[in-house]
């Protein structure tokens, strides 16, 4: 368990490096967006609304609680709406680092 939230850690600081400035739609994925995704997307929009590119002692806390807040309203979100009637234009970073896109 430890070694994959290792892998996934990195992964996910890997995409923010290679993040653009949007945040990719979640809505429509086939399969699903992942938990990982997810949280992916909500690390992207706290790290954009706080301007804390960097978490020190100081924003940690805070920062990562946020994250939690999103990544949970995101989840309840996606649960909660209808099916789309067309896959989202691109792919979420994660997804494009797995298929090398």
């Amino acid at each position: 368990m430890a070694e994959n939230f290792a892998e996934v850690r990195h992964l996910i600081a890997r995409s923010l490096l290679a993040m653009c400035r949007n945040i990719t739609t979640l809505r429509g994925l086939e399969p699903a967006a992942t938990p990982e995704e997810i949280e992916a997307a909500a690390r992207q929009y706290v790290r954009k609304v706080s301007g804390v590119q960097s978490v020190s002692p100081a924003t940690t806390e805070a920062f990562e609680r946020a994250v939690a807040l999103v990544t949970g309203a995101t989840t309840e979100l996606l649960v909660s709406l209808p099916a789309r009637k067309q896959p989202p234009p691109t792919l979420p970073p994660l997804r494009r680092i797995r298929t090398g896109a």
